[in-house]
This record gives C-alpha cells, sequence and structure tokens, in this order.
C-alpha cells in the first residue's frame, strides 16, 4: 500500500536540492570529475609515482632501523622482521656507540660549524668588495671566484693530499715531504684541511647570496645612520647585518644541510686517520652489514637536513613581515672609493681566486704528468698515466685516455646521467604545468611540496632509503640494486626539486590564452601540451636538463654506496683508483669531471645568455 503527501511546491523542491548535493560530494563522483580533467589526472598520477620514489624509500629507511635485520637475529634473539630497539640501543647508547655516533656527529658540527663561520667571513667580505667598491676588476672576479661552486668539493681533497700527504697513510709521499720537508698529520689530514676546503667550497655560494642582497640594499639607510653620528660599526651592526639577515641564514642553513651529507671530502682527508663523520659512519657501518645502524644513522642525516631548512624557511617568513621604505636619493648602489687599500682588495681576491681555483687544478694537472710526486725533474714528467700502454699498475694496464674502464666509466656516466636528466626536464614541466594549471589544491600543492622533499635528504642517507626498498623484490617490482636502472631512478629523482621549481618558474610566466583558445578550437589536452606549451618553454626544459646534468655528473654521495663493479661512473672509478693507490689515475679522472661540469655551466650561461654572477661587480 502507497501513501502520497502532497506538499507545496516550495517544500517539494526542497528535500530534491538536498539530495542533489549529497551525490555530487560522494568521493566517487569527486574522483570522477577530479580525473576527468587531463591537468589533474596527471597530478595524480605524479603524486603517486614520487610517493613511491621518495615517500617510501623514506618510510622503509626508517623501518631498517627498527625492524629485525637477517645477520642480527642471534644478538636480539628475535625472528627476522620483528620490531626491536636494538639498533636504537646500538647507536645511541651502546659501548660503541661513540666510535658509531657521537664522535662523528661532534666531528660532523665541528666541521660544519667551522666551515661556515669561515665561508661567511670570506664570502661577506667578497661580496662587499664586489658590490660597493671600486676595486680593480670587479667583473672578472664576479664570474672568476664562484668557480670552485663549479667543481666537485673533493677537488679540492685531492688536491691538499697532492701537496701534503704525509708518510701516516703509506703509499706515495706528498709533494712537501718529497721535496724532504715534514707534515703533521693535523695539517695533512682531518678537521683543518676539511674546514678549509669546504669554506673555500662554499664561499661562493655566500658571495652570491649575499652579494645579491647587497646589490639591493638601499645605501641611503646607511648615509642616514652616519648623518645621525654612528660609527661604522654600528652601522653594519644596526642596519646593514639586520637587513641582509634572510640571506645570511640562508647560506648558513643550506651549507650545513650541504657539509652534514658529503661523503667524498671526509672520505679522502678523514679516514687515513680513522676520524669520521655521519656521512662516512654510516657508509662503514653499510660495508660492515650493519644495515640497521646504518639506518639510524641515515633518519639523524634526513632529520638535521630538515631541521636546517625548517629554519631557513622560517627565519626567511619572519624577515618578509618587515619592509624597508626609503626615498629615491640615487645612492642605491653607491660605491665606496678605497683609495690606497684598493690594491691590497685586489690583491687578496687573487689570491682567493689562485687558492680555491688555480692552484688545486695546477696541482692536480702536474699530478698526473708525473711518475714519482714531488720529482720535477724533466725526466720524471710523463704522459704514460694518460696515453702510456702496459703499466706497471695491477688491474689499470693503460693510461687514462686508452684505458677501457675509464671509457666504461664514462660512457656509464654520459648515458645514466644524461637519461636521467632529460626525464628531469620532461617531467619537471610537467610538474609545473600540474601545479600552476591544476584547479585541485591538494595536486597542486601536494605535488609541489613531495618534489621538494628530495632536498632535505642529504645524498648517502637518500641512497641508503632507495637501497634498502630496491635491495630485494618487493611485490611486482624486482631486486634493482646492483643495475643501471637504480642509477637512472635515484639520479632523476635527485634531481626533480630544482627540475620542478624550473617548470613551475616557466609556467608561471606563460599565461592560459592560449590554450583556451585551442581548447574552445576543438584541440585535446595532448595537442595543446604538443604544439603550444613544449616549443614556448624548450628554453626552460634545456636548461633544466643540463643544470641535471652538472650536478648529476659530480655526485658522488648519492651513488657511492649503489654503484657495483662494472657499473661504476666516474666519480666512483675516481675513488676506487684512489684506493688502489694510483693517485696520478684518480685525479685524471677527477679532471675529467671537473672538465664535463665546467663546459655545462658555461653552456647553461651560453643558452640562457646570463652568467651566475649576474648582479656583481657589474
Amino acid at each position: 500500500m502507497t501513501t502520497n503527501i502532497l506538499m507545496p511546491p516550495g517544500e517539494d523542491e526542497q528535500p530534491d536540492t538536498r539530495s542533489k548535493p549529497r551525490r555530487r560530494s560522494g568521493i566517487g563522483s569527486r574522483l570522477r570529475a577530479l580525473v576527468s580533467n587531463p591537468t589533474n589526472a596527471i597530478g595524480l598520477l605524479g603524486l603517486l609515482l614520487f610517493t613511491y620514489l621518495i615517500v617510501i624509500p623514506i618510510v622503509a629507511l626508517l623501518a631498517e632501523g627498527t625492524l629485525v635485520g637477517g645477520p642480527d637475529q642471534a644478538i636480539t634473539r628475535q625472528p627476522e622482521g620483528s620490531l626491536t630497539s636494538y639498533y636504537l640501543w646500538r647507536v645511541f647508547l651502546s659501548p660503541q656507540a661513540a666510535t658509531i655516533f657521537w664522535e662523528p656527529l661532534a666531528n660532523t658540527l665541528i666541521i660544519a660549524v667551522a666551515s661556515i663561520v669561515l665561508a661567511l667571513l670570506l664570502g661577506v667580505g667578497v661580496a662587499w668588495l664586489l658590490v660597493r667598491t671600486d676595486m680593480w676588476g670587479r667583473k672578472w672576479f664576479a664570474t672568476a671566484l664562484i668557480v670552485p661552486y663549479m667543481l666537485p668539493s673533493w677537488t679540492f681533497a685531492l688536491a691538499w693530499l697532492t701537496l701534503f700527504k704525509n708518510r701516516t697513510a703509506g703509499g706515495q709521499l706528498g709533494w712537501l715531504e718529497a721535496l724532504g720537508g715534514s707534515v703533521p698529520d693535523w695539517l695533512a689530514y682531518g678537521h683543518v684541511p676539511i674546514i678549509v676546503i669546504f669554506a673555500i667550497h662554499f664561499t661562493p655560494f655566500v658571495i652570491l647570496l649575499v652579494g645579491n642582497a647587497l646589490k639591493r640594499f638601499d645605501a641611503t639607510l646607511e648615509e642616514s645612520s652616519q648623518i645621525l653620528g654612528a660609527s661604522r660599526l654600528r652601522t653594519t651592526m644596526t642596519i646593514v647585518l639586520p637587513i641582509l639577515r634572510p640571506a645570511l641564514i640562508s647560506a648558513v642553513t643550506l651549507i650545513l644541510a650541504k657539509v652534514i651529507g658529503e661523503f667524498g671530502v671526509a672520505y679522502v682527508l678523514g679516514l687515513p686517520i680513522n676520524m669520521n663523520v655521519l656521512a662516512t659512519s654510516l657508509y662503514r657501518n653499510i660495508y660492515s652489514n650493519q644495515t640497521g645502524a646504518a639506518a639510524m644513522i641515515a633518519a639523524v642525516i634526513v632529520l638535521i637536513g630538515a631541521i636546517s631548512l625548517w629554519v631557513d624557511v622560517h627565519f626567511v617568513r619572519e624577515a618578509k613581515r618587515f619592509v624597508t621604505i626609503s626615498g629615491k636619493s640615487g645612492s642605491v648602489g653607491a660605491v665606496t672609493r678605497l683609495r690606497r687599500s684598493r690594491f691590497v682588495a685586489t690583491a687578496g681576491c687573487a689570491l682567493l681566486f689562485l687558492c680555491s681555483v688555480a692552484i688545486p687544478i695546477l696541482v692536480l694537472s702536474l699530478s698526473t704528468l708525473m711518475r714519482r710526486p714531488g720529482d720535477f725533474s724533466p725526466e720524471n714528467f710523463t704522459l704514460d698515466w694518460w696515453i702510456g700502454r702496459g703499466l706497471d699498475t695491477l688491474g689499470f694496464p693503460n693510461g687514462i685516455l686508452l684505458n677501457a674502464d675509464v671509457w666504461q666509466a664514462a660512457w656509464n656516466s654520459l648515458w645514466i646521467v644524461g637519461s636521467s636528466s632529460i626525464l628531469a626536464g620532461v617531467v619537471g614541466l610537467l610538474a609545473g604545468y600540474v601545479v600552476v594549471r591544476s584547479n585541485s589544491r591538494f595536486i597542486s600543492n601536494g605535488l609541489r611540496q613531495m618534489l621538494f622533499l628530495p632536498y632535505l635528504v642529504p645524498g648517502i642517507a637518500f641512497a641508503t632509503a632507495y637501497m634498502a626498498l630496491f635491495g630485494e623484490q618487493r611485490g611486482p617490482i624486482p631486486a634493482l640494486y646492483g643495475t643501471a636502472i637504480l642509477l637512472v631512478i635515484i639520479y632523476f629523482t635527485e634531481q626533480m626539486p630544482f627540475a620542478s621549481r624550473s617548470g613551475i618558474s616557466s609556467m608561471m610566466q606563460l599565461g592560459s590564452e592560449t590554450e583556451e583558445a585551442a581548447r574552445v578550437a576543438g584541440a585535446k589536452w595532448f595537442t595543446r601540451f604538443r604544439t603550444i606549451v613544449l616549443p614556448i618553454q624548450k628554453g626552460a626544459v634545456a636548461v633544466a636538463m643540463v643544470m641535471a646534468f652538472i650536478s648529476g655528473i659530480k655526485s658522488l654521495s648519492l651513488v657511492i654506496i649503489l654503484t657495483v663493479p662494472g657499473l661504476d661512473v666516474l666519480t666512483t672509478l675516481s675513488i676506487r683508483l684512489l684506493d688502489l693507490g694510483y693517485a696520478q689515475a684518480g685525479n685524471g679522472v677527477v679532471l675529467i669531471v671537473s672538465a664535463l661540469a665546467f663546459a655545462g655551466t658555461y653552456t647553461v650561461q651560453k643558452v640562457m645568455k646570463t652568467d651566475l654572477s649576474r648582479g656583481l661587480g657589474a
């Protein structure tokens, strides 16, 4: 039996109106509406892909530190895979904790703090000379003094070892001892050389950040302070430094994040005296099959990197709350006359260039031409390390240019890093397209934040995470450790923070009107992207590819634990040659890496018709 109830027209429509929103707000209908937009569909695929490539490896890394590994079943008396606090105890509280973690942590922090202080002193001083004085050769120095940042940091470590190596480490002597001198351990290895090298390598970073901030700094503020009677010191402390604070904090936090994850320099100059930092301690734990302890150390490195970046973002956001307002007096970019100090300033910058660029490259080049280190007699010079055959070296019979291992490593570097760079450039543009064009805040913000995560994770910790995830078969994904595919994937993922930022920046400069007109004319999404977006943005894609290639070709920390014999790239081959005692050959391979990185940077500047030092010394 059916009962019909008559309702007024207004009330009759009400329940119907309420029911429609409920149907539209269902998860299924929302998802269908979301994926019907190609931009959102690509964004969802991107979220899934990078959840697997970025988030899950980090989770797998943390899991390695909390679950019993196979070799530790007897120690923990627990079955493999069960939850344990053993690795937490071993790394932080056990009798071995000092060697495994606390001493490396102390060394890492001492080196980081001292390097940052030294880099700031050098970088701020040089930036001020380049931007605010009439020093001779400002434009040339503005380019020349940022060259160290284009080179791998361990290039300087190898040059230092060539000069100062003593008898402690065994093998060939350094030049100074070969010439009859005596080099103490503290000068040859350990904290002092590592601090000096990091300071030299990261000083260009400070010059760029602080120099650009000084370039925009209004000099009338300084003039007003001095007119009111303030001394130069007080003006600097109360006017200049507070305004430069965002640039200084960015330099400090980003250098800290880089130093903590840096492997090559500490490996070359720390291990001869058994001095470890967190990165080398992590490396040792992996090779002694202590993957659980390595995971805990990697987690600490990730945590420190994340905190440093949070500090940077927090203070920069705080700094944006204050705006400096001044009138136009024509004093912006005012130049201080150095008078008699002009020569001293120019000589100081020339000395910095010699120490940071000319001498290291010259030392490495000469070392590859010597049979015996430090012997400058004419008969000791040879080209055997480059083009010789039948060398008296086990496992390295021919010179660098005739050696099959070097060519194989060069080919591996070019195709592996090249493939990942092409992928990073194209996917970076797609990610930028989704972030800018998507009408879903969840997809846009989620993809943007997720793609920046690899920047928080130092290279060797990220490699450890990939080793934990891809070391064995998981579901349909086979074990990829020891394959070139894994290297391509990790290079590609590690470059996504920069590639995606490049894509976002370029897409924000491209209006949607042309695409809208094509859509109205009936063009599908893929046709619009292929015929409108891609041709316009091809320059930005090319630059993103080249920048990813430069960063990848000189990377060591990222792949040192993922490469196996036969799959070496140039950076890992140079380290293996050093381990075998063939310093000349290792130095030659590093020179090739440096040349590729420098050539790539030069190419970017030509493509973009700009340079990294733009705004300085002009």
